[in-house]
Parts: C-alpha cells; structure tokens; sequence
C-alpha cells in the first residue's frame, strides 16, 4: 500500500476563517430570536386574540420568507452574499424594534411580517456563503458548525427571554433588535476586507436552476424533510411549546422559555457529532434516523401530562432535529456543488418557510377545535413522511475513492 492511499481527514481548524465570521453572527442572531420565543406568543395573546391568531403572528413571518425567497436568491446573484447577508441583518433589526412599540394586534402582526424579508435575505445569503467557501470533505461538518451556533444562542436565549418576560413582554424586541444590530456590525466588521467572502467576478461559473436542482431525488427529499422541519422546529414548537405549558402544564412563562432551551439543548448535543458522521458515512442515515427520532419527540409532547416528561421529549425532538439538518443541508450543498445556486438554496429554504406557516395555522386549529395532543401528533406526523421519502432518496456524498481520484492529480499538478 503506497503513502498515499489513506488520507488523513482534515479536522475541523481546516475550515475558512470566514466560516467563523458567520458562526459568530448565527449565534448573536439567535440569542436574540431565543430572548424573543416566549414573548411572542403571549404579547400577541395581550392584544384580546385567541390562539389561532396569536399562532399567525409566527406563520406571518415565515409567510413574508416564502414570498421574497425568489428575491432573495436574485439578490445573492446579483449583489453578492455579503452585501445581501448585511442588509438582511439590518432589515430584521429595525422591525423587531418596531414591535416593541406595536399598539394593536395588527400593528404587532404588520412589523412582525416585514422583518421576515430581511431574514430571507441573511438565511441564504449566508447559507450561499457557506456552501462557497466549504471543502466539500468538510460540507457536513460545516453545516453543523453553523446549526450549532444558532442552537447555542436558542439555549441561553429562551431562557433571557422567560426572565425579561417577568419584567415586560416589549422589552424582549428591544433587546433582539439591539442584538440583530450588533450582528450586523460584527459582519460587516469582518468580512468586509475578506477576499474569499468578496463577491464573485467570474460569472462563466454556471449557476444552476431549481427545474435542474429538482431533477435530483435527494434535493426533493431535502425538500420535503426541510418543510417538515420549519413546520415543527420553526412553527408549532415556536407558537404552540409557551401555550402548551401554560394552558395544559398550568405553569409560568419562564418554565416556557426553559423548555425550549432543553430542546435546544438536544439540538446542539448532537449536530457536530452528526456532521462529523455525515461526512464520514453518508448524508442519507443521518437524515433517516434523525426523522424518524424527530418523529417520536414531537408527538410525544402532546402525550405528557409533567413537567419532566415534556421536558424529556422536548430533549428527544430536539436530538432528531440535529441529527437531521448538517446531513440535510450537506446533501443540499452536494447538489449544488461549487456553482451559483441562490435560486436553488432560496428553493430549499422556502419549503422550511412554507411549513412554518402551513404549521401553526393547522397545529393552531387542532389545539383550538380537538387538543393540543392531535396538534403535535400531525406535526410528528409530517416527519414521518419526509421519512418515507428519503427513504427512496440515493446518497449524494461522494465515495471516498471517488474523492482521492480526484484529489491525486491535482497533487501530481501542483
């Protein structure tokens, strides 16, 4: 056997530094939308509104996702990821302060909305940057770096916001529009002398379309799973995890925030593990096993009746959801390739959104009309068709033959 044959595998130090640059500013992001989670429902509730209305105040930000997705995707191929990345940062800021200062329902709703613009805009403007600026040996895992970043800010932020609730329910967008500023500070800070991070001059690097994108099996997979995803983890967990905890636990809004921590938690526990394991064994078992685990978590929450129980299966929904997403997110990379693919990564967010807003308008209904036990088992149960479907999904890593095939005569080249 020759020196070369094995390969020793590039650790995680072997990521761009501007891979960093973006993780710092997933995670200032998050705590702020993690200070926000518990408020948000309730605040809506203030205003004299019953559930299903409150629940549309979270549908009506992924709603303004969906609709300027295509924008956003065009935006990124026209001005480039940083620029776009900035200027959605900012974007979010201004409204969420705005709706410290909302009046009325409506006004709550209307600023509310308008800021989900701008988060389309740094969703895949970053993701873009991402994918670009990854090797593709260490896609998975630098999926799971950038997850964890948001999930290490949804764990302290909840429980920031459970205890800034206790003093005022504006005070929270106060605090997560200072933070969005600050993020926005920090990207432009450094990145803006950034070379790798600097838009692309080349345009005879082809692009590819959604129509090609969906000729991929797994990038209709990805799409189906990641629908299922922003249904629960962005929708009902969001609109319905604070309600379920006053209305049926009988306990405060702190313990809300808590248990969305203890989600995050799981969250963050397993997603370097499985982008680790996603880049060593296949995208597609991690995917499997983390909807099928997605799948249990989330209906078992409408089983409980304790504290420690919801509690529990709070921390098994949020362990299925980080072994589904570095997996799900490389895969989508995979597909994309080294190419421009705005349009195609504003696609793939876009089924997230669509089920952030299909989510807690139907789980809103159930709790409403039947219980909150049918809400979370319909949510468990969209997992368990995503399942089904990677289930005839084909592996999109490449074989580790394959890739130092490839790598040998660029070492012979050079």
């Amino acid at each position: 056997m020759s020196s070369t044959s094995v390969r020793p595998e590039p650790g995680i130090r072997a990521l761009p530094r501007e891979i960093w640059i973006l993780v710092i500013g997933g995670f200032i992001v998050a705590v702020g939308m993690g200070i926000v989670a518990p408020a948000l429902p309730t605040f809506a509730t203030s205003f004299d509104v019953g559930v299903t209305a409150a629940s549309f105040v979270i549908s009506a930000f992924a709603l303004m996702r969906l609709a300027f997705a295509p924008v956003s995707g065009r935006l990124v191929s026209w001005f480039g990821e940083r620029p776009t990345y900035l200027w959605g940062i900012t974007i979010v800021g201004v409204s969420t302060a705005a709706c410290a200062f909302a009046d009325s329902y409506w006004q709550l709703l209307v600023f509310r909305a308008l800021g989900g613009t701008g988060s389309t805009m740094f969703t895949v403007s970053g993701v873009a940057l991402l994918i670009r600026l990854s090797p593709p040996h260490l896609r998975g895992r630098a999926s799971g770096v950038w997850a964890t970043s948001f999930l290490m800010g949804n764990i302290s932020g909840p429980i920031i916001g459970g205890l800034l609730v206790g003093f005022s329910l504006r005070l929270p967008f106060v605090i997560y529009g200072i933070a969005l500023f600050v993020a926005a500070f920090v990207g432009w800070a450094m990145l803006r002398k950034s070379t790798l991070a600097a838009p692309q001059p080349d345009r005879r690097v082809p692009g590819m379309s959604v129509r090609e994108a969906l000729t991929h099996r797994a990038y209709r997979a990805a799409i189906v799973s990641n629908f299922s995803n922003g249904w629960a983890v962005f929708g009902v967990r969001i609109a319905l995890v604070p309600l379920f905890v006053v209305e049926v636990l009988r306990t405060d809004q702190a313990m809300a925030g808590f248990a969305l921590s203890v989600f995050a938690v799981g969250n963050a526990a397993v997603l370097m593990i499985s982008g680790r394991m996603a880049d060593q064994r296949g995208r597609r078992p991690l995917v499997l096993v983390g909807l099928a685990v997605s799948a249990v978590g989330t209906s078992a929450l409408g089983l409980t009746e304790s504290v420690p129980l919801f509690l529990a299966a709070s921390l098994v929904a949020g362990i299925g959801a980080g072994l589904l997403n570095p997996a799900q997110n490389a895969a989508v990379a995979d597909v994309v390739g080294s190419g421009r693919g705005g349009p195609v990564l504003a696609a793939f967010q876009m089924a997230a959104d669509f089920g952030a807003i299909l989510g807690p308008l139907v789980a809103g209904v159930l709790a409403d009309a039947v219980s909150f036990r049918a809400a979370f088992a319909v949510t468990g149960l969209t997992a368990v068709l995503a399942l089904l479907v990677w289930a005839r999904a084909p592996e999109t890593r490449a074989a580790p033959v394959a890739e130092e095939k490839e790598e040998e005569p660029r070492r012979v080249a050079d």
